[in-house]
């Protein structure tokens, strides 16, 4: 699989969700240098961004497999962390599941938490604040995709849309990601598979996410004993590009944490 890295120290595994790719959380890149104390490991799923899906990736599970053979030949025995988002936040709790305590930390930004789409509790579609002038000012194409997921529209959120989640939108292999689609529940969940994980988990939602939401995550939430949960008010299902501060902030904590509990000298060695 493709991927981008930065900086040295104990590797965290950064999973985007479905249809994007790496970039969609390269805007937490700052949070996480700032500390200066991480390996950041951005990975493009298969048949996402730079990643070709070959004929074995026909479903979640072995998109499951691939990521766990990355971290074999990538990390080896390293403690690592890892943060999903969406789609990736159920393949970093199968991590959690097949690495143990290997895994340092748990971080889930709106991760999938029940994968049978009739079955989540949603809210409502809610659009806070539109901005017809902006949408009227962009490619149709462009316009109808962020009009989908933006809470809040306007300029400086459509430029972080526009950065971060549009390449991504821009460039997946639509054969491959219906594949995937097509049988996307693990063969088992997460939870049900491993003994119960004790490293820090940050679990952060947003109270307008019509595509998994929240109540669902924090059912997911109570599964985890050192769990923070976070549920952002004007936030959907990209929250952290909808409240990327207050996002920031508890990453930075989650961090801290993790640091607090790792053996002294290694954070910061490769």
């Amino acid at each position: 699989m493709h991927f981008v890295e930065f900086g040295s120290g104990t590797p965290i595994l950064m999973i985007h969700g479905l249809c994007v790719d790496h970039r969609l959380l390269l805007g937490l890149d700052q949070v996480l240098a700032a500390r200066g104390t991480w390996r950041r490991i951005y990975l493009d799923l298969p048949g996402m961004g730079a990643s070709v899906a070959g004929r074995g990736i026909r479903g979640s599970d072995a998109v499951a497999e691939a990521v766990v053979d990355f971290v074999h030949e990538k990390l080896g025995s390293q403690r690592f962390a890892v943060l999903g988002n969406s789609f990736g936040g159920m393949l970093a709790r199968h991590l959690v599941a097949e690495f143990g305590d290997q895994v340092v930390g748990l971080g889930l930004l709106c991760p999938v938490a029940v994968t049978e789409k009739s079955r989540r509790t949603l809210p409502p579609r809610s659009i806070l604040r539109t901005d017809p002038q902006l949408l009227a000012s962009l490619d149709p194409n462009d316009a109808a995709d962020y009009a989908e997921l933006a809470v809040i529209q306007s300029p400086a959120n459509w430029e972080r849309f526009r950065d971060f989640a549009l390449p991504g939108l821009r460039s997946f292999d639509r054969r491959a990601v219906g594949r995937i689609a097509g049988n996307y529940p693990l063969a088992a969940e997460p939870e049900d598979r491993a003994s119960s994980f004790g490293g820090p988990v940050l679990l952060i939602a947003g109270r307008q996410d019509h595509v998994v939401g929240f109540e669902d995550q924090l059912a997911l939430a109570g599964r985890y004993g050192n769990c923070t949960v976070a549920v952002l008010e004007e936030a959907g299902h990209n929250a952290h590009l909808d409240q990327p501060g207050q996002t920031g902030a508890l990453l930075d904590a989650w961090l801290a944490d993790m640091e607090g509990i790792l053996p002294p000298g290694t954070a910061g060695a490769r």
